[in-house]
């Protein structure tokens, strides 16, 4: 079967390590990153660098429009990145986003004959999301090959998702074993304009404890 792979690649430090885990499988990549009117539109600068360190086939930036639909602070800026912990799914949760990613990354898959999707969600460390659960990848798995025509003819797709049950701290100490450049991310989902991170939202949080608990250097820039 093909070793042909898309993989999410957002910028950031789970889809660098995740991208990073994918080529270290044999897989040949395809990074698809999208353009969504987020207000950390830095991420795609990162992502184009993590890319080209990784000798992937194609990187593809799609644009879409998620500014529209509003309803959360990455998005929508009338709405402020909390700067505290907050009680369930936080407002930097976008409304069906991995849903719509998954589904884009799918036909491109679908193109390629690439069976394998991979995708950098956690369920460990992470800020509560609900597409961010195996159940989620699951269904959305089992949609896939009812959803295409070679999922239906052909040969089943793979939603792969090496981190979902990983530690932040564990998924930076794979990384650096692989090699990723975590200078080169960008994770913060409220940036200046230099893309230094704010070292307060809920994201810089929990990547700043990930280091300190791998025992690793952060290289992130702050402001």
């Amino acid at each position: 079967m093909s070793q042909q792979a898309v993989v999410l690649v957002s910028g950031g430090l789970d889809s660098a390590t995740t991208l990073a885990i994918a080529i270290s499988q044999g897989y040949s990549c395809y990074a698809l990153s999208f353009d969504y009117g987020q207000r950390h539109r830095c991420e795609l600068e990162a992502a184009k660098k993590v890319v080209q360190q990784t000798g992937v086939i194609e990187h593809k930036i799609l644009h879409l429009d998620l500014v529209g639909i509003t309803g959360s602070a990455l998005t929508d800026p009338s709405v402020a990145v909390p700067h505290q912990p907050t009680e369930g799914i936080p407002v930097t949760y976008v409304p069906a986003r991995n849903t719509v990613f998954l589904s884009l990354a799918l036909g491109w898959a679908e193109v390629l004959r690439a069976f394998n999707i991979f995708i950098g969600v956690n369920a460990v460390d992470y800020s509560g999301y609900p597409d961010c659960r195996p159940d989620f990848i699951d269904a959305f798995e089992k949609m896939a090959n009812l959803a295409t025509k070679l999922g239906v003819e052909e040969h089943a797709f793979k939603i792969k998702t090496p981190l979902i049950k990983m530690s932040k701290a564990g998924i930076i100490q794979r990384g650096v074993s692989l090699g990723v450049d975590y200078g080169l991310t960008v994770s913060c989902y409220d940036p200046d304009a230099d893309g230094r991170a704010c070292g307060v939202c809920d994201s810089c949080r929990l990547r700043a404890v990930g280091f300190k608990e791998a025992g690793v250097d952060d290289p992130t820039r702050y402001q």
